[in-house]
């Protein structure tokens, strides 16, 4: 993790859907560099907060700052501007079926540089191959495996050299192996960029392998149990019920 330097700060937020809360006055910080996960039970509103924090949805109350910038009252320009400068892998992949790999990747680029056809074709190559799949620029979505198709997916949210990377369960629909690869590649883009990173995860092994601080919020308090360094909070957190999610303990 590099220089303590809040790149995110989370302030007495509450978020929801309509008449239903899902959290209610939660606060928290993202430093610059680290790999700062969410984790929680299902319905616990963890996709949720990432929703908020790349300024898809408007919370109910609170403020949301990104480098300062507090998207919850900024205008579309300004939101639109700072949106260049994060990085998105969701869940799915969402890859679009009727184009190549490559040009998949090139769609940002084409929307938000000015830069020629052959830079755009260049970089999507370097971003392929940052993500070892050189070679693949020709291939469709659907030739691809699903570990691929996510690595595929990374290279596209690496276009444009993100200050933030938001993951939403990157490991989800993987098998060990391939989860496995995925976290290896999360760890060697941070430590080689030294892009901040937020990922909502219910995988435990995924959570132990890369990141830095974690906060646990839970769906019926509505709240943020825990925070802290994943390794201390599985043996010494205050909280029985985060020591029990985060060991795998089942109590009935």
């Amino acid at each position: 993790m590099s220089e303590q330097k809040e790149v995110i700060k989370v302030e007495h937020l509450t978020i929801g859907y309509g008449e239903s809360v899902l959290l209610k006055d939660i606060s928290f910080s993202v430093m610059k560099g680290e790999i700062f996960a969410i984790l929680g039970g299902s319905g616990s509103g963890k996709s949720t907060i990432i929703k908020h924090l790349t300024g898809l949805h408007k919370p109910i109350n609170g403020k949301i700052f990104i480098n300062g910038i507090d998207i919850v009252t900024a205008d579309d320009f300004k939101l639109a501007t700072l949106r260049k400068s994060f990085g998105i892998l969701y869940q799915s992949g969402a890859l679009f079926s009727s184009l190549t790999i490559e040009e998949n990747i090139a769609l940002p680029l084409l929307e938000y540089t000015t830069f020629p056809k052959e830079t755009i074709n260049s970089i999507a190559k370097i971003k392929l191959n940052t993500v070892g799949l050189g070679g693949y620029e020709k291939f469709m979505p659907y030739e691809l495996s699903g570990g691929m198709k996510k690595r595929a997916a990374l290279a596209r949210a690496l276009a444009l050299n993100p200050e933030i990377l938001f993951f939403d369960e990157p490991s989800a629909g993987l098998d060990p192996i391939n989860s496995a690869k995925l976290d290896n590649l999360i760890l060697k883009i941070n430590n080689e960029t030294g892009v901040t990173i937020v990922i909502v995860t219910h995988e435990l092994e995924s959570l132990f392998s890369v990141a830095d601080r974690v906060i646990i919020v839970d769906k019926k308090c509505q709240c943020i149990l825990d925070e802290g360094e994943p390794q201390s909070l599985k043996g010494n957190s205050k909280n029985e019920w985060v020591r029990n999610f985060l060991n795998r303990k089942y109590l009935g």
